[in-house]
């Protein structure tokens, strides 16, 4: 056998076509299950510069990496209702990958020049990220609650539903505090009790529970819990100084879009722990 025989019969086979689907008829499976040519055709640019597509493209994969995410901290909050950590910890863990993918969408925006936004700026109107009611879910999983920030969506009544049914359920962390009291620590009436719509604020009582807990055993469930959360809560840091460091590097501080305040909005964003005393508990340790 030549050598260019030889190369030839190593060469991967064209794949098998299923010969039980008829191709002419419709879309092909895969299609139907992904769904990518609507995905693909979602990209209605309203300006004439080249860069704006890539702008809009990763806009939309964000608002998808949001879904994903809801969609893991919606399930550790229901595994932790029902008394079962590995599962939770388990959805954290996997948010956390998808937290790094999220982040790294602002790359392809990181090198944004002010030329180069204000190129295509205008075509966002009054468009703002802060407008994202899939982000808005998110922040309410997060304990920050806000029922002002529903004022944008009174006018698509299904998107305003599930935001006012987001308020006014358990954060994730109020899910945790309320497992580490079933589990005998000392949680106050005050937090268990808080109404669940309004922004969670530190206690000094919770600081102490979690002093508590990573002053005993490593390998204590809660403890893993505990670390699983704070890796969530920094991948979140990281998504919002990523995107101050973009947005400050595309257009300085000027006012943002949407009538929010632009840099200065996310510096103040940029400041807040998500999960605060988990991070304060570690000087008491």
């Amino acid at each position: 056998m030549s050598s260019h025989e030889a190369q030839e019969s190593q060469e991967p086979e064209t794949p098998h076509l299923a010969p039980k689907i008829d191709w002419s008829q419709g879309t092909t499976p895969y299609e139907d299950y992904v769904k990518a040519d609507v995905l693909t055709h979602l990209q209605q640019t309203l300006s004439d510069d080249p860069g704006e597509m890539v702008f809009l493209v990763t806009t939309q994969v964000m608002e998808l990496w949001f879904t994903v995410i809801v969609h893991e901290w919606e399930t550790a909050a229901a595994a932790l209702r029902a008394d079962d950590v590995p599962t939770a910890v388990a959805a954290l863990k996997r948010s956390v990958r998808e937290l790094e993918a999220l982040t790294a969408s602002w790359k392809p925006l990181g090198q944004l020049t002010p030329a180069q936004f204000n190129s295509y700026r205008s075509a966002l109107g009054e468009g703002s990220g802060f407008q994202s009611a899939m982000y808005r879910r998110m922040e309410f999983l997060l304990g920050d609650k806000s029922a002002s920030m529903l004022v944008p969506h009174r006018g698509a009544p299904r998107v305003h539903a599930e935001l006012e049914k987001a308020l006014h359920e358990p954060s994730l962390y109020d899910e945790v505090l309320r497992l580490l009291a079933r589990r005998g620590h000392a949680i106050p009436s005050a937090v268990l009790d808080r109404d669940v719509s309004r922004r969670y604020e530190p206690s000094e009582e919770i600081e102490a529970a979690w002093t508590a807990l990573y002053s005993g055993p490593e390998n204590d469930e809660l403890a893993r819990l505990g670390e699983a959360l704070t890796d969530v809560a920094e991948l979140v840091w990281r998504w919002r100084n990523d995107h101050l460091v973009a947005t400050r590097r595309a257009m300085g501080s000027k006012a943002g879009t949407g009538g929010s305040a632009g840099v200065a909005w996310l510096e103040k964003r940029a400041q807040k722990n998500v999960f605060p005393e988990l991070w304060t508990a570690r000087s008491h340790v």
